[in-house]
């Protein structure tokens, strides 16, 4: 029998952390809950950098649709706007869900970031002082300077919201050459962002969230089956081809084959900050069935006022 003590010392930190994660949730209730908004459950953002002359980015699944349009930020030191790339990667979506979740505890439009994200960064075991925080604040930069298109098909119309997430920014610029970066200390959630947001949270674990925080894959499985799995029929399971499954999530992957193995893999680590979900894959696809949502029971209001 391998020696487990000798097994568990040879983890690395990543899977360290997803071995703590999931133990956690299968024997502790949450204490912590976040969020983030239905839309962006379903529609991912770019997993790399598309390229800094890429515009504009548009994702469509089922009746749900983004667009995010990149945006331009002023520089205090030269007076001058300047251009900010797309959002990409695992860091824009941890903001985005840290946003949400934020606004909906302190039942604000205005986050204070400073604290509040290099605290979250922490917790992720993000280095606070290094090139990893330079890259968080480079995509908090990029994701509050874009503009966002989130829009439904309800029974016959479209509801569609048109907004930046964040509309006021207070800027500074490091004195640094090496950390030449856009940094807002405090953001404020856009009204229209914020008012959809009270309507349309979708409820996290955030030890979840921290076990998966490495990979963006991960993050848009868990929060796709966290809005998805509840509304399932109990009596109807749902089937999901690889071809939808690769238009959703398969991009960067030249072969359905290859996207379909990472998935799996990465499905697998899902489960197990998910163990509530429901679900069976097979050289056809994937099936659903009705599951509970991570978090099973919550109560929270929100205004936007």
């Amino acid at each position: 029998m391998p020696n487990s003590s000798a097994a568990l010392t040879s983890l690395t930190p990543i899977e360290r952390r997803l071995l703590d994660a999931a133990t956690d949730i299968m024997t502790n209730q949450s204490k912590q809950i976040d969020f983030l908004h239905t839309v962006q459950c379903q529609c991912v953002l770019p997993y790399r950098n598309p390229g800094e002359n890429v515009r504009e980015w548009d994702r469509r699944q089922g009746n749900a649709s983004l667009r995010i349009e990149a945006g331009s930020a002023l520089d205090p030191k030269t007076n001058e706007y300047v251009k900010v790339g797309l959002p990409y990667g695992e860091m824009p979506r941890l903001v985005l869900i840290h946003l949400a979740s934020e606004a909906i505890r302190t039942n604000s439009p205005v986050v204070d970031v400073e604290d509040s994200m290099t605290a979250f960064a922490r917790s992720l075991g993000i280095d606070t002082s290094g090139p990893q925080l330079r890259h968080l604040k480079d995509q908090l930069t990029r994701l509050a300077n874009a503009t966002v298109r989130m829009g439904f098909v309800e029974e016959g119309h479209t509801v569609q919201v048109n907004t930046q997430i964040v509309t006021a920014l207070d800027l500074w610029y490091p004195t640094k050459a090496s950390q030449k970066v856009l940094w807002p200390s405090t953001v404020r959630l856009s009204s229209d962002f914020f008012a959809s947001l009270g309507r349309h949270a979708v409820p996290l674990d955030n030890r979840a969230i921290r076990g998966i925080a490495h990979s963006s894959l991960a993050l848009d499985m868990y929060t796709w089956l966290a809005q998805r799995l509840h509304r399932v029929p109990a009596n109807r399971p749902q089937f999901i081809p690889w071809t939808g499954l690769y238009d959703q999530f398969g991009q960067g992957y030249a072969r359905i084959r290859d996207f379909r193995r990472n998935f799996l893999i990465t499905l697998h680590n899902v489960k197990s900050v998910y163990p509530g979900a429901r679900m069976d894959a097979d050289e056809k696809g994937l099936t659903l069935f009705h599951s509970p949502p991570p978090i099973s029971a919550y109560s929270y209001s929100i205004s936007s006022s």
